[in-house]
């Protein structure tokens, strides 16, 4: 179809009689796909089976219609069975006399055959099945139509938010052409499509580009000269049927495994592995999918992650923050994860690479979300505190409701910071559900109980102190509901967040004086034994810094917020205010926030603007977007760097996270900042603690 002089032509190889092939622009696709079908069927009339339209007519992503009408598919299918059917393998495609043969195998078999018999016929598929254009609308994948589960499983993400382009065909034939190689730019120009047709060509290899058409659920690449398949075949996530049948396969790459839908695998007529041959005629193509993928290796590591400097000026009070949403381990399914090793998945492998991440970022202020209660006290507390952290935590709001032994796999946020530069005055949890429900112009809502009292999502806010400056500091550590289909509970749950923490900013404001900063050696766990006040010399220690008002307390607000750029979350966090009708809210009712609209008196920015954002925070087969965001005040700080992103030739063959090198779905975000210098600090008498008196 394209050669390397028609690269920039965009023409599509249509129907024709052999040798005289015709190229039709793309933009008359549609017209000739319904003159084509006329043409083949004239005046007649078919009715489609249920089952011949499942075939053919099952829908690939992005919303794109296929091109194959059910209304001129044959009624009539060749019967083949196993005993008359060939197999260009040495063994015939047959195992050991007596061993029986799985249904699978003979549908494969007979898959086959039929492929060879048609082989000879220039465009078989389109000749086939018949072509017209689709004349119904593209399906309806908005977020609101999306299948979800319990408010349990979290992990559920939309398809990647935005207008869906009208596409009304989808499928490509180009078999039977003789082709030698296909241009990249097929892989590049054509991404939208999901049935892609390149069978009984001379073609000895596919371009890795091929993993572009992440679209895909149907590829056959059968009757051809290939001697392997590339590793970005695992990047077509989507696939349900891939066809290789009669090549000069010998093996077959790992990343086959990441094809956890794929419900056929076609390799008869290969001189395959044994071992693969012997697993796929006994337990069929999921079985040999599932194999493969547990079989991975780790495979290269990525090179490290950028830092990218914002800004270089000297400056005397510096920390850093690092915010990340490590995967609660029940929520860390094979079914939600399907193409990802079990092993991979288990919390025993994950744990030390997470723990390993943290340690090495060195933060200042580690803001953690889906940590359960039992993660918390027997390994991140304990582990951390040997790199100088103490931490603050509190699951979500179902735990109270939970004998223990339930209660301590409930997850939830938790904050740890570095003690011997920062002091904890006050803490506070918010309660979203708890909040909305006590309010006298909320608690009589119908929608107030039926779309947020349900969610028991919780906010942690902590107010600390630096030992060496005397500047004060608030964090927020925070993960809001999942549902795309509930934006407006979204909404609402931020506005009590941004509406709980302007008031306690304003009473933190008035917070006395410290009066004791003592540094410790190790992070204090509760109830062991053997914490004494640090013997090495330490710096002269600043008094505490004094607030006429709340927002003029550095605020830093991390989390997981399951919302992008453009939303109402996103708007109301960033524009400081947004109205009562806006649309995330949908027509729901919640008292003063859509009678007056919602606001915040606080300047916030994403510390990643400065960077044009990262290019995500979630990665998945299905969504890969910014849902994970560092907001920070900006008439008090001053962002100096941040953490960049994967790299782009790593990701070329991963399809989603979690896997061997990342171990959570999400990414961890870094920041640093410098803390604004105050024009005028009223000085007071601190206490230094016993084991250091202050030097006169």
């Amino acid at each position: 179809m394209f050669g390397q002089n028609h690269q920039q032509t965009q023409h599509m190889m249509m129907n024709g009689a052999p040798g005289h092939q015709r190229y039709v622009p793309m933009n008359m696709a549609n017209k000739y796909q319904q003159q084509n079908s006329q043409h083949q069927h004239g005046q007649q009339h078919h009715h489609a089976h249920p089952q011949q339209q499942n075939h053919l007519g099952g829908h690939g992503g992005m919303g794109h219609q296929h091109t194959f009408s059910s209304g001129t598919m044959s009624s009539a299918t060749p019967h083949f069975t196993p005993s008359n059917l060939h197999s260009g393998t040495p063994n015939n495609g047959q195992i050991a006399l007596g061993e029986p043969v799985s249904e699978h195998w003979q549908q494969q078999l007979q898959l086959a055959a039929e492929a060879r018999a048609a082989s000879s016929t220039p465009h078989r598929h389109c000749r086939k099945e018949g072509v017209s254009r689709v004349s119904k609308g593209p399906e309806d994948n908005s977020p609101e139509h999306s299948p979800r589960v319990g408010d349990d499983e979290e992990r559920n993400r939309a398809t990647t938010s935005g207008e869906i382009r009208r596409q009304d065909w989808d499928a490509m034939d180009l078999s039977g052409q003789g082709l030698r190689a296909l241009s990249p730019s097929l892989f590049c120009d054509y991404m939208f499509l999901g049935k892609l047709f390149i069978d009984s060509n001379r073609l000895t290899r596919l371009h890795p580009s091929l993993g572009r058409l992440r679209s895909l659920t149907y590829l056959d690449a059968s009757n051809n000269q290939l001697r392997e398949i590339p590793e970005e075949i695992g990047m077509l996530v989507n696939l349900k049927s891939l066809l290789l049948f009669d090549n000069n396969i010998h093996s077959l790459p790992h990343e086959i495994g990441y094809l956890y839908k794929l419900e056929m695998l076609g390799v008869e007529g290969n001189p395959l592995d044994e071992d693969l041959k012997e697993e796929i005629i006994r337990r069929g193509s999921k079985a040999l999918v599932t194999h493969l993928r547990e079989n991975m290796e780790a495979g290269d590591a990525p090179n490290e992650r950028d830092w990218h400097i914002l800004d270089e000026t000297t400056a005397t009070d510096v920390l850093s923050v690092l915010s990340y949403n490590i995967l609660c381990d029940k929520y860390a399914t094979t079914s939600q994860y399907g193409y990802t090793p079990s092993e991979v998945l288990s919390w025993n492998y994950r744990k030390d690479i997470i723990l390993g991440e943290i340690k090495g970022h060195d933060a200042d202020i580690v803001c953690l979300q889906e940590v359960d209660q039992e993660r918390y006290n027997e390994l991140f507390r304990r582990e951390l505190a040997h790199q100088d952290y103490r931490g603050v935590f509190s699951p979500k709001t179902r735990a109270k409701t939970m004998a223990d032994k339930e209660a301590k796999f409930v997850d939830g946020c938790a904050t740890f910071y570095k003690s011997r530069k920062y002091i904890l005055l006050d803490k506070h949890v918010i309660d979203f559900a708890n909040t909305a429900i006590n309010r006298p112009d909320m608690k009589g809502e119908h929608d107030t109980f039926n779309r947020v009292m349900p969610r028991d999502h919780i906010a942690v806010v902590t107010f600390f102190e630096n030992r060496e400056t005397g500047s004060r500091l608030i964090v927020v550590n925070v993960h809001i509901y999942w549902d795309p289909a509930f934006r407006d509970v979204k909404l609402v749950q931020v506005a009590i967040m941004m509406e709980q923490v302007s008031r306690l900013a304003d009473r933190w404001a008035k917070h006395p004086p410290c009066t004791d900063k003592a540094a410790f050696r190790h992070a204090e766990l509760d109830g062991e034994p053997g914490l004494t006040a640090s013997e090495e010399p330490q710096d002269e220690l600043a008094p505490s810094q004094e607030y006429s008002s709340g927002t003029q307390i550095p605020l830093l607000i991390c989390g997981d917020f399951n919302s992008a750029a453009g939303t109402g979350v996103y708007d109301l966090i960033t524009q400081g205010s947004v109205s009562g009708d806006h649309a995330d809210l949908a027509n729901h009712s919640y008292g003063n926030f859509t009678r007056d609209g919602m606001a915040h008196p606080f300047t916030l920015k994403s510390a990643y603007s400065g960077t044009d954002e990262l290019s995500f925070t979630n990665y998945t087969p299905t969504f890969s977007g910014v849902l994970d965001y560092i907001w920070y005040s900006t008439n008090a700080l001053q962002v100096r760097g941040v953490l960049g992103d994967v790299d782009l030739d790593y990701l070329s063959k991963v399809p989603g996270f979690p896997n061997h090198h990342f171990p959570s779905d999400h990414l961890a975000l870094k920041a640093e900042f410098a803390v604004k210098s105050r024009k005028e600090i009223k000085a007071v008498e601190v206490k230094f603690g016993p084991q250091k008196e202050r030097q006169n």
